[in-house]
């Protein structure tokens, strides 16, 4: 009997290309959650400048 083993590496790529993916989206869904695309965004910057 022929084992080809090319198959189990393609089906490992891509579930971890999936779960690239997954974790990529839900750390931008969260990065959005939290306001750091907001209108305030960049007030943090600003008050570590102010600090300085």
């Amino acid at each position: 009997m022929h084992s080809d083993y090319a198959w189990p590496s393609v089906y490992f790529a891509y579930l971890f290309f999936a779960i690239l993916f997954a974790l990529a989206g839900y750390f931008f869904v969260k990065t959005r959650r939290d306001g750091y695309w907001g209108d305030h965004s960049e007030d943090v910057k600003f008050q570590m400048l102010k600090e300085d």
